[in-house]
């Protein structure tokens, strides 16, 4: 039986904000993902942790789970394209993976000029700015229009600043940030990636807008797709049905992805400077319909929420491993 917003509300007390038993911590937290070390492997156990603007803002139950099942499904269906680092979920929210060296930028494939974050590009094309991440726009642009091809806007992850820095496709070469060789094939490989996200996002519903993926290198330096593909963290997703319409009368088009919570916190006047305002329960609510929605839509499957409390049976799968 689909779950109800109602049942969502009864479980928010126990949205899994990671394990706390002292015998269990990990040896490394991400902002949505812990991490455990074991010999040539890692173990990812994805929160309900919510992440925007660089900072945890909340808890959005079966968040985690949504987000680890989702990867799994991404990467069973991308490994033509590019090898990947998950061998095994033995729970749903417990990954296990190949040890790799992450490449020191973040690779987002924008398909639309969108977004309200000051690393968004509408955002700065809004400002004035017409040379973007090393591209130039023409006048005119409307936000939420589609760019003539995907383009390649990379990152450094959280800089001296502590957020993410725009860089160039130049600039990460010239910057030796990643070897040129290696880049070409970041390049090639995300762009596939993202045609295939656009294709299958599009069978279910769904406009894949843009995305970002994270790579990196194994000990014997095969370059693998590691993180998460094609969820609604790191990706944004429109319903493609109603975009048209909406695009055409100058409103937002439907998000199925955390882009909402953004706008919220837009709304507000937050845009990631400062402390946000304080994290509302029915946002949380809003916020875990969406992500159990957006699976269905792009899986073709009916969610089955793990049970909650997460923390036992999280316990339970990191024994065996």
């Amino acid at each position: 039986m689909r779950i109800t917003e109602a049942e969502i509300r009864r479980v928010l007390p126990y949205a899994f904000a990671g394990v706390s038993d002292p015998a269990y911590l990990p040896d490394m937290r991400g902002k949505v993902r812990d991490i455990y070390l074991r010999p040539g492997r890692r173990i990812l156990v994805t929160t309900d942790r919510l992440s925007a603007f660089d900072r945890v803002l909340g808890l959005v139950p079966y968040k985690g789970q949504v987000l680890n099942q989702l990867s799994a499904f991404w990467f069973e269906r991308t490994r033509d394209i590019i090898p990947n680092h998950m061998l095994a979920c033995p729970d749903p929210n417990v990954m296990v993976v190949r040890e790799c060296q992450a490449l020191p930028v973040e690779v987002i494939v924008r398909g639309y000029i969108t977004g309200v974050t000051q690393t968004a590009l509408w955002y700065r094309y809004s400002q004035g700015e017409r040379h973007i991440y090393g591209y130039t726009f023409p006048e005119g642009l409307r936000k939420n229009q589609p760019l003539p091809e995907p383009i390649i806007t990379p990152t450094t992850k959280g800089g001296p600043t502590g957020h993410d820095e725009r860089l160039t496709c130049q600039e990460v070469v010239e910057r030796r940030l990643v070897a040129p060789a290696v880049w070409e094939q970041v390049q090639t490989a995300a762009i596939a990636l993202f045609r295939r996200g656009q294709e299958m996002a599009r069978r279910g519903g769904l406009i894949l807008v843009d995305t970002k993926y994270e790579f990196g290198l194994t000990e014997d330096g095969q370059l693998m797709l590691i993180d998460e593909i094609h969820t609604p963290d790191s990706s944004r997703f429109w319903r493609a049905d109603t975009y048209e319409a909406r695009f055409a009368a100058g409103e937002e088009p439907d998000n199925f992805d955390k882009e909402f919570v953004r706008l919220w916190y837009a709304e507000r006047g937050y845009r990631g400077d400062g402390e946000p305002p304080a994290w509302d329960a029915n946002l949380a609510v809003l916020a875990s319909l969406r992500y159990i929605q957006v699976y269905e839509m792009l899986t073709g499957e009916e969610f089955v929420p793990a049970e909650y409390p997460a923390e036992p049976r999280v316990i339970n799968a990191l024994r065996e491993l």
